[in-house]
């Protein structure tokens, strides 16, 4: 070993120690800003702390919100011995602790392990601690609003690109979160408005080389879609520009030195080293500019991303070569070889695969564009005196009369006031038979009109349309992180530094046990290390697959607020029914008409209904809807009683009908006997039996009761094909939850459940350690709702349902379920194929770039083998994602009549099974 040799590991060694100072050294000094009183300071712990050195007041009350967002044993904890304090950091959660610093000086904090250190600087107060001064005027209760923001074309590319904007928002005195996503190009951030604004949240960015373009909080419409198309078809043209401009540069001057290189060709001008730089600075220069301002900007804000190993690889091998070329006379004449071809083939190939990437990924986002394009641009109002006008859709005000012609959409919300026709709301409910409205029935906006005209009172418009309400959660959706992603975004936060001390290490071992000429085969390798290393498929992997999943949720009438939301229902195992609305219709129907002996069933039903109709109990509405249905036609009755509690009785073409219950019957001198046995079958099927009379004698029995939805039993076997065991909810009594569950093929049913015990059904399910989904519609299921690992509101159902829930099957019927869990499983499978593409080459890719394969077969990775390798990566994974635009929901089978005999509950006999289970599980978790 020569003082060469030792002069670079020694210059290695410094290098990554100033590396690793500029990446994870101390960083600025915190100080705490005032919230209500209490000085507060958020820390992530990730590797370290950050902030890890924090000033505070002494005397004034402290909250420390430590954000950790790794798992493992060394940061598990966190303790302040100096103050006594101690606390469990769970992972991927922030946790907070509160103390007040009565001592002023320096305290240390540590982990469990005493591995990673931070120190509080608490300053004497003159006034005991209290706020003084401008800083008084921050002395209050924040005040957070919440700014949506776009990040402008071609100025992010990858996880690391969205972590720096993060760091940068964040770093903002009066900014409690940002939240960006690299496949939607979107930033949310919340922030206090008296200390920040949207325009410092825009400066903090540009600083940071991003652009951010604010969003206007009301959902965009077919304008905004334009404007952002555009954007799109411009940032393609510059890359196509960047792209064009680079290779036909590049180009000679690769096919010089390959052609000299693999046929011993030797074309003296293009191999002239002058020349070389003269086609490749235009490349180095216009094509990678963009490549290179973002790389050394990030770097100088000790961070890095995929732009900084670039931008460090091809300056690298272009200084050296421009030193070869302007003073070959400074290196020795074995080691004056140019890599002008490289430093050219590199820009291009990796713009090359930001195009196709960009072209591709625009196809991720079709389904929200497919959905802001479904919005109507005009509407006819009905003006005063019948006069039609044609306005822009802005325009329409709640209370207007809108005109809807056959084949037109139906451009706000509202309700048919006048004529009939049938609307196609597949754009709603994923359902593709046609609705058949007419007067006092709701239309949707953006549903397609078909076959006849009607007017609507518009009720809710622009931003409080349905149809703007689906877009916001889709975006909302695309914009989450799922919880899987923690892992992507942990390891692209290391990744960038870890590869450039790779890059070191291979360096210094090329160049000091390498094969001559050692100097440029330590380049070519620490160059090729540097490219082949693509964080930007490791960011693309989650984001990609949860835009394509949520949109083709919204595509279906599946609406996932989260991605957590998304993630979590794939691995459900027991799914809760909420029976009456979900699994059945909600309101009675007339299910049989049991004649005695041998009269017409017909003619009861006729003379019962015409009994009923003056009655306004919903029992007797649902024997006339059944009556009319069957087509008869209850004639008037000629006199009628309602008597409270036990029926109705009228005349009906001068005879006496009695309809309702035995009381109602024998009080008139009615034998009811022989309507016993139909009365008690009945009931047993937990229908509601109505005894019928006429003219003094029993007639038959009419039964009503709450029937299935049409896909609800075929929906039931669906979810038990899928490994999930379904559980019916219901406050009716044992026999009646026994016969419902029979009907619906359901093994397992909870009976004479109070509204408030609802979410403790669930809480008690998940003690089981099961992954429980609640399917509801009412207010009284909010509460289990939210409390279940994943709430699914019917969208027939109650506001409050909907916004409690983590999925809204707009449909109504249970097959939305089904749909929503296999499009999870469908999304997460998509997740982790990306996520091993992701890691497949950078873990093959790089090792093979450093040289691991030379000892043994002599091969050395190409930078630009190494250039083209980085941007498949990205494309695999773009590809790949791209696929699941290919899902479709599972076909539901009709499922055959079940056999299935019920077990049913009571929270009565379930209560000393969970006492004890409460018992276990005290005992098990005592020391032995």
């Amino acid at each position: 070993m020569d003082a060469a040799d030792i002069a670079v590991i020694a210059g290695a060694v410094a290098l990554a120690a100033a590396l690793w100072w500029w990446f994870f050294g101390p960083r600025r000094a915190e100080g705490a800003r005032m919230d209500g009183g209490v000085q507060e300071v958020r820390i992530t712990v990730k590797g370290g702390y950050s902030p890890d050195l924090i000033h505070l007041r002494q005397g004034v009350p402290t909250r420390l919100v430590f954000d950790r967002q790794e798992s493992g044993d060394c940061t598990a904890q966190v303790l302040v011995p100096d103050l006594g304090l101690s606390r469990s950091l769970p992972a991927f959660t922030t946790t907070t602790l509160e103390f007040t610093p009565t001592e002023a000086g320096r305290f240390g904090f540590v982990c469990g392990m005493s591995m990673v250190r931070g120190t509080l600087v608490v300053s004497a107060s003159s006034n005991g601690g209290a706020p003084a001064g401008p800083e008084a005027a921050s002395d209050r209760p924040p005040q957070q609003v919440r700014a949506e923001f776009r990040v402008a074309a071609g100025d992010m590319h990858c996880a690391g690109c969205a972590s720096n904007i993060e760091s940068a928002v964040c770093a903002l005195d009066g900014v409690d979160e940002a939240t960006v996503n690299v496949a939607t190009r979107r930033a949310s951030v919340a922030f206090d408005p008296r200390r920040v604004g949207p325009a410092d949240i825009k400066d903090a960015s540009a600083e940071a080389g991003y652009r951010l373009h604010e969003r206007a909080d009301e959902v965009p419409g077919p304008d905004a879609e334009d404007a952002e198309a555009a954007e799109r078809v411009a940032e393609i043209a510059d890359l196509r520009r960047r792209v064009l401009v680079g290779a036909v540069f590049t180009l000679p001057v690769l096919v010089a030195v390959m052609a000299e290189h693999f046929a011993g060709l030797h074309w003296d001008v293009l191999l002239n080293h002058w020349v070389q730089l003269a086609l490749i600075t235009p490349v180095m220069f216009f094509s990678g500019w963009p490549v290179h301002v973002a790389g050394w900007r990030t770097l100088r804000r000790r961070s890095a991303d995929m732009n900084t190993l670039i931008t460090i690889g091809t300056s690298a091998a272009y200084g050296y070569s421009l030193v070869v070329t302007a003073a070959p006379g400074l290196l020795p004449a074995n080691l004056r070889d140019v890599y002008f071809e490289a430093v050219g083939a590199i820009i291009t190939l990796i713009l090359l695969g930001r195009l196709f990437e960009a072209r591709a990924r625009s196809g991720t986002g079709e389904a929200i564009r497919q959905l802001i394009g479904l919005q109507a641009r005009t509407a006819t109002v009905v003006r005063d005196g019948g006069r039609e006008e044609e306005v822009p859709i802005e325009q329409v005000a709640p209370g207007d009369v809108v005109l809807v012609r056959p084949g037109e959409k139906v451009p706000v919300d509202g309700v048919v006031v006048e004529g009939r026709s049938a609307v196609d709301e597949s754009m709603v409910t994923g359902e593709p038979l046609p609705v058949t409205k007419e007067a006092g029935d709701p239309v949707v906006g953006a549903t397609i009109n078909q076959t006849g005209a009607f007017r609507a009172r518009a009720g809710r418009v622009g931003a409080d349309s349905t149809l703007a309400q689906i877009i916001r959660l889709v975006e909302q959706a695309q914009g989450s992180k799922a919880p899987i992603q923690r892992v992507a975004d942990l390891v692209a936060s290391y990744f960038v530094p870890a590869v450039l001390f790779i890059a070191i290490a291979t360096f210094t071992v090329w160049f000091t046990v390498g094969p001559d000429p050692q100097l440029t085969q330590a380049l070519v390798a620490t160059v090729s290390v540097l490219i082949v290393a693509c964080p930007c498929a490791l960011g693309l992997a989650t984001p990609l697959a949860i835009m394509v999943g949520t949109g083709k949720g919204a595509q279906r009438g599946i609406l996932i607020r989260s991605a957590e939301a998304l993630e979590t229902a794939g691995g459900i195992d027991t799914a809760v029914l909420d029976k009456t609305g979900t699994l059945t219709r909600g309101e009675p129907a007339l299910t049989d008409v049991v004649p005695l002996d041998d009269r017409d069933a017909g003619e009861l039903l006729r003379l019962a209904a015409a009994a009923e109709r003056p009655s306004e109990h919903p029992l007797a509405a649902a024997v006339v809807e059944g009556a009319v249905a069957q087509g008869h036609h209850p004639p008037d009755a000629e006199a009628f009683d309602s008597v409270t509690g036990k029926g109705v009785e009228a005349t009906v073409e001068r005879r006496r009908v009695l309809v309702g219950s035995p009381k109602l019957l024998a009080d008139a001198g009615v034998d009811t006997s022989p309507l016993a046995p139909d009365r008690d079958r009945l009931a047993a099927d937990g229908k509601t039996p109505m005894l019928v009379a006429v003219d003094g004698t029993p007639a038959g029995v009419l039964a009503v009761a709450d029937t299935l939805k049409d896909d609800s039993r075929d929906a039931v076997a669906a979810l038990r094909d899928q490994g999930v065991e379904p559980i019916m909810l219901t406050g009716d009594d044992a026999r009646a939850a026994g016969a419902m569950a029979r009907q619906a093929g359901i093994a397992r049913a909870v009976a004479e459940v109070l509204p408030a015990d609802k979410v403790s059904e669930v809480g008690r399910l998940q003690a089981e350690h099961k992954r429980v989904a609640m399917v509801g519609d009412g207010i009284n299921d909010a509460p289990a709702l939210a409390q279940a690992d994943v709430g699914m509101a019917v969208g027939t159902g109650t506001d409050v349902a909907i916004e409690a829930s983590d999925i809204t099957l707009m449909s109504g019927g249970l097959a939305g379920a089904v749909t929503a869990i296999d499009l999870s499983r469908a999304t997460m499978r998509n997740i982790r194929q990306n996520l091993f593409l992701a890691f497949v080459y950078n873990a093959v890719g790089i090792p093979i770039a450093a040289g691991v394969l030379y000892p043994v077969l002599g091969l050395q990775l190409s930078p630009m083998i190494a250039a083209a390798a980085m941007a498949l990566s990205s494309l695999s994974v773009v590809g790949n994602a791209n696929r699941l635009r290919r899902w479709r929901p599972p076909t539901i089978a009709p499922a055959p009549p079940s056999d299935i005999e019920p077990t049913v509950e009571t929270p009565a006999l379930l209560e000393p099974v969970a006492e004890r289970q409460r018992a276990l599980s005290a005992a098990s978790s005592q020391p032995l």
